[in-house]
């Protein structure tokens, strides 16, 4: 079958695809270097709208590519290049149309139809350049990778091979061609760490120092540049040397090293990226078309499995959802918000006076209950700011102006008569609350938004007893406050629309996530982890080994174990939680007698780390008082699983929040719980734990799933 065959009937699976054009124009080059066909890629020129391959765009840069290749051959040119619309190259695959694929033979085509293509590039009979203008993702990556040399902008703010993150494998040339251009090495850190990192991006100057481009230039005048050095290299007065690839030890290293990784961080639940060393691994012979077939397969076993499906619903619960909160109201109802107040001045509370600092840049005032407390907090934002002027986030100006725009006060009339928005972050106590917001309520305008930071405390009950309790509104960060993008927004029983609206456009400029919550014990993520951790701790108090319960929650893949969790949230804050949650729904929620030991002896955690890796401490071990009921891993598991599922059921029950999808974006930004379980909803209606526990899965079918 032909390219423009396989493309054909590929492109009746992909109904709306936003098409790529591909244009052919030609210049002189610089320097007398000859004629030179540029091809430019776009999908017109709205720059919110990503440049992608699906099926019709393949084929239209086929049919560009069908002229440049007459030209070629004819001598009409001396060489090819190809760029993307400003800002933008190619950021990969129509996952919109790849989510629709119902057969492996159509996901097969799919990889087949996008190899074809690029590897035209490779065989055209005159060199061919990739210059990297914008962004660059997936196959865009890739469709430059096939090219004889490429440039990047150092304006670049995005490239990367994110497959492996999502479900798949680079396949149209990424595990293939990037280990034989940089080496193994190099490209498992691209393809394999960089992807279980939470899909981290390179910018362009990191492109060029890895090797993948051979020129970097600055935005400005990028293409200009581009195409003066190319002139220059066609004319033999620039000569591209590239370092020797070492194919032996190293290689075999690389992969064993890109193992180790996959193993952290997914613990062998999803497949990708073990599907992706193993083309790497096979990549070492210099076997190209062998590597391009194992791509295929690989691309099209990934497509129709649930990984991928889950990982698709998850990058479209982050890019969709979370940018448009289900339940948000009316935006213009939002107040303007010119100053802000912070109540405390600890870690929690300088940690959010620095985000609304500079992210609202507005005055931020902190109240404590000393001076050495609220110089201690003011101290911690500006010492903050240092670090972004030195790391050159920042200049010296905005350093200078943003100091000048956070204080310290003890009194809260002299700080707060004139908020707009005032947040408190105290003790986790619910009389505390209720007497700080009685304060602030007697000296803040009428207007003001009375925010908290309760991770489990009742919002209603907190303004139950102030004169306006309609302007009181939950604003649960997770920390850290600077990297964790979720923001629950609580609703209280008599929030108005106004102060909602006022929350979600803050949250908005605060750059979070924003999910509305009902005001219910502990919202959304810290009721699902406490469950999730209680039968953890459930299973251990019963005899089951520490190592037992830890590792049998391994197969979900999930950041990290319950147990550093509970030491990273703290055991102390735990145990609150799950006291909180015991006090409202005692059937289903305990609180561990062991937990309440640890706690009490001070400790920080179960683990020590004296040896490099975390080992139970044998303080905590002594404290420990188990029973003699032992579990299996598959006992565990099922056990934690079914606890999860059934809370889930109720908290939809109960109207928590809108929907299922809403679940699966607070742990996925919330808990950095990985896309490969689509939060967790995907994986239990998956796993058959939905059904066999509520009777019914979470998930339409075809919502991260293969359609029926």
């Amino acid at each position: 079958m032909s390219t423009t065959e396989l493309l054909k009937g590929a492109a009746e699976l992909f109904p709306d695809e936003v098409v790529t054009q591909a244009h052919v124009r030609h210049l002189d080059l610089p320097f007398n270097a000859g004629r030179f066909a540029l091809i430019t890629l776009d999908n017109g020129f709205d720059h919110t709208k990503p440049t992608t391959f699906g099926p019709a765009s393949l084929a239209n840069l086929n049919t560009a590519i069908d002229q440049v290749e007459k030209e070629a051959s004819a001598g009409e040119i001396v060489g090819v290049g190809i760029t993307g619309k400003p800002f933008i190259f190619a950021v990969g695959a129509d996952l919109k149309g790849v989510e629709l694929l119902k057969e492996h033979k159509d996901a097969l085509a799919i990889g087949k139809g996008g190899h074809e293509v690029f590897k035209r590039l490779a065989g055209i009979a005159v060199p061919t350049f990739a210059y990297y203008n914008g962004a660059a993702m997936g196959g865009g990556v890739e469709v430059g990778l096939h090219c004889t040399y490429r440039t990047v902008s150092a304006a670049l703010p995005a490239f990367s091979l994110p497959e492996v993150f999502l479900g798949l494998v680079p396949g149209w040339g990424g595990c293939t061609l990037l280990p034989n251009l940089i080496g193994a090495e190099k490209a498992v850190s691209v393809i394999i760490e960089n992807s279980l990192n939470q899909n981290k991006q390179l910018k362009g100057a990191q492109v060029y120092e890895l090797g993948i481009a051979d020129a970097l230039f600055e935005g400005a005048d990028f293409l200009e540049q581009s195409l003066l050095w190319t002139a220059s290299v066609l004319k033999g007065e620039i000569v591209v040397e590239r370092p020797a690839i070492d194919r032996g030890e190293a290689w075999d290293q690389a992969v064993a090293k890109g193992r180790f990784v996959a193993d952290s961080k997914v613990h062998g639940a999803a497949p990708a990226a073990y599907r992706a060393l193993d083309i790497i691994e096979a990549a070492k012979n210099g076997d190209l078309q062998q590597g391009y077939d194992a791509e295929d397969q690989a691309l099209a076993d990934l497509i129709m499995g649930g990984e991928l499906r889950s990982g698709i619903y998850a990058f479209n619960l982050v890019q969709k959802r979370g940018k448009r909160p289900a339940g948000a109201p009316d935006k213009n109802l939002a107040r303007p918000v010119t100053k802000v107040g912070v109540v405390g001045a600890g870690l929690m509370a300088s940690q959010l006076a620095l985000l609304f600092l500079r992210r609202l840049e507005v005055p931020v005032v902190l109240t404590d209950i000393d001076q050495e407390r609220v110089d201690k907090g003011v101290g911690y934002v500006h010492a903050e700011i240092e670090k972004l002027l030195g790391k050159g986030r920042i200049n010296q100006d905005k350093a200078n102006r943003l100091k000048a725009l956070v204080t310290g006060v003890l009194d809260k009339a002299e700080g707060f008569s004139d908020a707009d928005f005032i947040i408190e972050a105290v003790f986790e106590e619910i009389g505390v609350k209720q007497q700080v917001f009685a304060e602030v309520e007697a000296v803040a305008p009428a207007h003001a938004i009375l925010a908290t930071n309760t991770s489990s405390l009742s919002v209603s009950e907190m303004a139950s007893k102030l004169k306006n309790p309609e302007r009181v509104v939950g604003f649960h960060f997770f920390n850290p406050v600077a990297i964790l993008p979720l923001l629950e927004i609580v609703r209280g029983e008599q929030t108005d629309d106004a102060s909602l609206a006022t929350a979600f456009a803050v949250a908005k400029k605060l750059k979070k996530t924003a999910v509305l919550v009902k005001d219910a014990p502990a919202f959304v993520v810290n009721r699902i982890l406490t469950r999730f951790m209680g039968e953890i701790q459930n299973v251990i108090d019963e005899g089951t080994p520490v190592a037992v319960a830890e590792k049998a929650v391994e197969p979900l893949g999930l950041p990290m174990s319950p147990l550093v969790l509970l030491e990273l949230v703290g055991p102390a804050i735990g145990l609150h939680v799950s006291e909180t949650l015991n006090r409202a729904f005692p059937d289903r929620f305990t609180v561990s007698p062991n937990l309440a030991a640890v706690v009490k002896a001070g400790k920080r955690g179960f683990y020590v780390y004296d040896s490099g890796k975390p080992e139970l401490d044998p303080e905590v071990a002594a404290l420990l008082k188990q029973g003699d009921v032992v579990l299996s891993e598959e006992q565990v598991r099922e056990r934690v699983l079914d606890a999860v599922a059934q809370e889930i059921g109720l908290m939809l029950d109960e109207g928590v929040v809108a929907e299922a999808q809403d679940i699966d974006l607070c742990l996925i930004t919330g808990a950095g719980w990985p896309f490969h379980l689509g939060g967790i909803t995907p994986y239990l209606d998956r796993e058959g734990v939905s059904e066999r526990v509520n009777g019914k899965k979470f998930l339409a079918p075809g919502v991260a799933s293969v359609p029926a």
